[in-house]
């Protein structure tokens, strides 16, 4: 008999996990509360435009190639991607602005134009540290299995190589690391920035997280369709494989019999029996019984104070003008430090930065004419903001507060936004609508202090039978991240059931091998 598999919630984590689960013949069933796949990864309308919800930077793609390839596909044949010219365009003020370009070299002129030879060769160092530390850190860590010590991956980079050890940095914090590069405080708060790609502040943040800007320097692509298409690519790959995927199922409490999880109670009262569970969810719904009381000792509680970064986001259909927006545009707040003592201090900042995507501009610079004057134009908006929703409603003239500080930003640096575009605004509370327990933490927990990444949840419970997947578990928050901790959750999972003899050996990207998808059936 196939082993049975329930995934809570059609997130990327869990959508990976149960194709590659599929593939090596489990019976695999989604159960995801909202209508769509894809978890954050969605798409909203407005005014009649499909505009995307969640994240808009694809990185990492060969992760996904491996997915595919473990069940015997090609993801070129399920998306349309572009690699993106221009990685980000950054403004302070209204008189100019600095690309980041997919070329190093181009990237190094363009900040040597902007701040001086000093800041070209400070980037450069800073680019071969970036680099050091996620070539030390991509195989133990990021691809290797969660251990609530970093002793464990010490011993797998090898006591030998301290060197490599100290170069992930994980004492200093990340602001002060970046100040031996750039002595320009733009070019300080532009890679500092990248703190915030995993909820966290620049300030609280060890060095290690400089392996963001390699991982971005990688490449960026630009799907047609945005992420909701990839996350609706991984979702037909699993269904080729035999997945059963339920929307509009949402998951009343996990069952426990002999003292192993044993399957799922859903909302409607339906029972489905099953052998492994997987929560592609924030762990933290489990440990504070929204899936019932005989799973929450499974995994500990996240206190609010260990939350990652909230958002205001704004999903538009606006015309602009003033600024020549490409895809992924940044503007700066004058006073960082004061941005994040206010969020930590539980206030939207008065004075934000402000990330938008423009999503109907190409990142590449032939394709940037501007639009007619007039023409509206999908727009996604992300302010950084507390996770705090599940103890602040976040009313509408506080709302409007945010809304026009925002615009404030924005006006700063030259770019005027139409003031009556239909538009939709997402706060902490809404967040906490759609992810319960979390307080509209959209990242799991904070990568605050050198600890931090060992305290994530990794894909083993205190349940047997019970796992976890997705944005908030180990290795970290993020589309590619994400696939990851389903990569991870899959080889953990087929490995504990191999040594109960459920499961044939096999091989799941990353150390185990799969059979093949194309010559033998699944379940």
């Amino acid at each position: 008999m196939s082993t049975r598999v329930v995934v809570i919630g059609a997130g990327i984590g869990g959508l990976t996990s149960a194709a590659l689960l599929a593939a090596r013949g489990a019976q695999v069933i989604i159960c995801e509360k909202e209508a769509w796949v894809g978890g954050k990864a969605r798409r909203v309308a407005v005014d009649g435009a499909e505009i995307d919800g969640g994240p808009t930077v694809f990185t990492l793609r060969e992760v996904f190639d491996e997915v595919f390839a473990a069940c015997g596909a090609q993801l070129d044949d399920h998306i349309t991607a572009a690699p993106a010219e221009i990685v980000a365009r950054h403004a302070w003020d209204a008189q100019g602005h600095l690309d980041l370009y997919a070329d190093p070299l181009r990237s190094e002129d363009a900040i040597g134009a902007f701040a001086g030879a000093d800041a070209a060769r400070g980037y450069r160092n800073f680019r071969l540290e970036a680099q050091r530390i996620f070539n030390v850190l991509e195989q133990p860590f990021l691809r290797g299995d969660k251990a609530s010590t970093p002793f464990p991956m010490m011993r797998q980079i090898g006591l030998t190589r301290i060197g490599d050890m100290l170069a992930m940095r994980p004492f200093d914090r990340l602001w002060d690391a970046l100040g031996e590069h750039f002595a320009d405080p733009r070019l300080r708060q532009l890679f500092g920035r990248y703190a915030t790609y995993c909820g966290s502040s620049p300030y609280q943040a060890p060095a290690t997280l400089m392996l963001i800007a390699h991982v971005e320097a990688r490449g960026v692509w630009l799907i047609d369709g945005g992420i909701h298409a990839l996350a609706k690519a991984i979702a037909g790959l699993a269904e080729k494989q035999g997945v059963v995927i339920r929307t509009g199922t949402p998951v009343a409490e996990v069952m426990v019999k002999g003292g192993k999880a044993s399957g799922v109670r859903l909302a409607s009262g339906e029972m489905i029996p099953c052998d492994v569970v997987i929560m592609n969810g924030d762990p933290n719904a489990l440990a504070e019984l929204r899936l019932g009381r005989q799973a929450s000792y499974a995994v500990p509680t996240v206190p609010p104070a260990k939350r990652s970064l909230s958002a205001l986001v704004t999903y538009a259909h606006a015309a602009t003008e003033g600024f020549p927006l490409t895809h992924h545009n940044v503007f700066f707040s004058p006073d960082y430090a004061r941005e994040f003592a206010e969020i930590a201090g539980g206030r939207p900042p008065s004075d934000p930065s402000v990330y938008l995507c423009a999503i109907d501009r190409p990142a590449r610079e032939a394709d940037n004419a501007t639009l007619p004057k007039g023409q509206r134009e999908r727009i996604q908006i992300i302010v950084n903001a507390p996770a705090n929703g599940d103890n602040h409603p976040y009313p509408p003239e506080e709302i409007e507060q945010c809304t026009k500080a925002m615009r404030n930003s924005l006006a700063r640096c030259g770019l005027i936004m139409e003031e009556a575009a239909p538009h939709i605004v997402m706060s902490p509370h809404s967040w906490e609508g759609l992810f319960p327990s979390t307080g509209g933490a959209l990242y799991g927990r904070a990568s605050h202090g050198w600890a931090a990444s060992f305290q994530r949840q990794g894909p083993k419970t205190k349940l047997p039978g019970l796992y976890c997947t997705g944005g908030a578990t180990h290795p970290a928050a993020g589309v590619p991240m994400a696939a990851l901790s389903g990569l991870l959750a899959a080889k953990v999972i087929a490995r504990d059931l191999a040594s109960t003899k459920r499961f044939l050996p096999a091989a799941i990207p990353g150390g185990m091998s799969t059979r093949s998808a194309t010559t033998e059936p699944t379940a």
